[in-house]
């Protein structure tokens, strides 16, 4: 029961942390990206890579923003990989895919990318090639934002309560910022098929 115990009382202080101002700001260049028919790209790693499919999904059906990220194809990834090494597998993505300056730049991870550490080399060189070209960047991260803090329009760093469940915490409110995102009345444009259901049994 502790461990339980303390892992809620853990998700409970971040939701009180969080800066909803930045948030905020977030929404407003997504909705900016959507009306200039700019697209979204969406990079992670890991855990985060899992969250980036899953986010693409939802600003595509739910919020209507042309959104892609580099993991959902796996040939492709693993041929990067292979042919031309980890460090540069989102950079000639994003090049590949022609990132301008109508373009956002999305980066789900728990460290932000660190150069120094050699951590997430290839968010680095990504975020490098999205400044290059004038593309907005916004982010999701943990600790204290790394590469991706540093440089982004608007990134929400998840406040660490605990260095033990960095990774668990910053993983688990990237899917609870980006649901709130894609579902605010200023994005969504989209019912979801539950919250549709509802709506018809109560006719």
């Amino acid at each position: 029961m502790q461990h339980i115990n303390t892992y809620l009382t853990e998700v409970k202080q971040i939701v009180d942390k969080l800066d909803h101002e930045v948030i905020q700001k977030i929404i407003r260049l997504l909705i900016e990206t959507r009306k200039k028919e700019g697209r979204l790209f969406i990079l992670g790693i890991g855990g985060s890579a899992s969250n980036a499919s899953h986010a693409v999904n939802d600003f595509r059906k739910i919020a209507g923003i042309e959104a892609y990220t580099p993991v959902d194809n796996v040939s492709e990834l693993t041929a990067r990989v292979n042919d031309e090494g980890w460090d540069t597998v989102f950079v000639t993505w994003l090049k590949g895919s022609r990132l301008n300056n109508q373009d956002l730049v999305f980066v789900l991870s728990v460290g932000g990318g660190n150069r120094e550490m050699n951590i997430s080399p290839n968010l680095v060189q990504a975020l490098e090639y999205a400044r290059q070209v004038g593309a907005k960047i916004i982010g999701i991260v943990g600790r204290d934002g790394g590469y991706t803090a540093q440089v982004a329009d608007a990134c929400v760093i998840v406040p660490t309560v605990n260095p033990g469940s960095v990774t668990a915490h910053t993983e688990a409110f990237q899917a609870v910022i980006w649901h709130l995102m894609a579902t605010h009345p200023e994005i969504q444009i989209a019912e979801m098929k539950w919250e549709s259901a509802v709506s018809e049994e109560k006719k």
